[in-house]
């Protein structure tokens, strides 16, 4: 059997694993990704937190403590969390170690309630950098009109950050100029620049269901032929941006000050729909210098069927376009898509956030102690 993951870390790829739950750090099936399956990160966000902590029994007793405390909501999930993204952390230091800063990195999301207010992202972001406490995080920040200038301010101020809910290329531009204005400051404040480290999450699978519900709807032949191409064109075209980016001379002042390059990240690679390969948004994302966040199904699909071919997207830029165009002659209009994934991606995790809020406080009740 080939080694298909060994084969994309070979590539350049560096595979993060988008799950954690206390389970996960203390069964030892963390430590067991990193030393068996490649695996060199961790993503999180509220989705993922809520259905940690909505199943099974592994937080009961931090929340009777936290109960017995009488904390609010608000800080019980904080105090939940960082201390999973801390323990997580801490098994993947040796890699962070290994890679110099660039990879062993657990990331933590930002309340998305403050998705579209600048100052209060900076201090969320800032406060949970220091909650965590951990050199080998990311705060996830993410690329809404608000959230551009709160990245650039807390690159500023030497916190690494994953920027999350890319979708369209102009934004993920926006995002890239943002990160530089950050290391730009940073300098300006005589901070190290070796030690900031950023991502840049650009999401795959959305792309397609949005798109192909709408070619869906058309039916023609036409629509039926551009299915399951837009997700991969979009991000093969964010890689050339990136190239185009980091090897500016704007860019080359900062990485000869120590700089690191933003990686682009390929996010919500899962493949919803099964009339497709579940490794597509894998193999077709291969690439130098790019990280992928793969929900377990994804790791274990890859690694039992995966054809890793090598670099998949540079020189595929034409035909990417190509797809793209295709797809706006027909009537489908992308600044229009992209809109919606962005209004959608920040509402699915505002809904979440509420959930974790609301599973919580159900949890913090069971288990308050009986008084007297």
């Amino acid at each position: 059997m080939t080694d298909a993951l060994k084969r994309l870390s070979d590539e350049g790829v560096a595979i993060w694993l988008d799950d954690l739950s206390r389970k996960r750090i203390t069964s030892g099936n963390l430590a067991e990704l990193i030393d068996q399956q490649h695996v060199v990160g961790v993503t999180t966000n509220p989705t993922i937190f809520q259905k940690a902590i909505s199943e099974g029994d592994g937080y009961d007793l931090q929340v009777s403590d936290l109960a017995a405390r009488k904390v609010t909501v608000e800080e019980a999930i904080r105090m939940i969390t960082t201390a999973d993204v801390r323990d997580a952390a801490d098994i993947l230091r040796p890699v962070f170690d290994a890679t110099d800063g660039q990879d062993g990195r657990v990331s933590i999301e930002v309340d998305p309630r403050l998705a579209h207010n600048t100052k209060a992202t900076v201090a969320e972001a800032k406060q949970l950098a220091w909650l965590v406490d951990r050199p080998n995080t990311l705060i996830k920040i993410p690329a809404t009109q608000g959230g551009l200038p709160a990245i650039t301010e807390v690159i500023g101020l030497g916190i690494s950050v994953n920027v999350t809910l890319i979708f369209s290329l102009e934004r993920y531009r926006a995002v890239m100029d943002a990160y530089l204005s950050g290391l730009e400051k940073a300098k300006e404040r005589g901070l190290d620049l070796s030690k900031i480290h950023s991502v840049a999450s650009f999401f795959v699978s959305r792309v397609d269901t949005e798109i192909d519900r709408r070619l869906d709807e058309m039916g023609t032949d036409e629509a039926k032929a551009l299915r399951g191409k837009a997700g991969v064109a979009n991000a093969r075209l964010a890689y050339q941006a990136y190239e185009e980016v980091f090897s500016s001379d704007r860019w080359n002042t900062l990485e000869n000050a120590g700089a690191n390059k933003q990686r682009p990240l390929w996010a919500s690679t899962g493949v919803k729909d099964p009339a497709y390969k579940d490794t597509m948004y894998v193999e077709e994302l291969v690439a130098p210098n790019t990280v992928n966040t793969m929900p377990e199904a994804t790791l274990e699909a890859t690694d039992d069927h995966g054809e890793i071919r090598g670099d998949a997207i540079t020189g595929t830029y034409a035909g990417a376009r190509a797809d793209l165009d295709a797809l706006e002659k027909i009537g489908v209009s992308y600044d229009e898509v992209v809109q919606v994934l962005e209004d959608e991606g920040v509402e699915k995790f505002e809904t979440s956030w509420n959930d974790l809020l609301k599973s919580t406080q159900a949890e913090l009740e069971r288990l308050a102690p009986s008084e007297g």
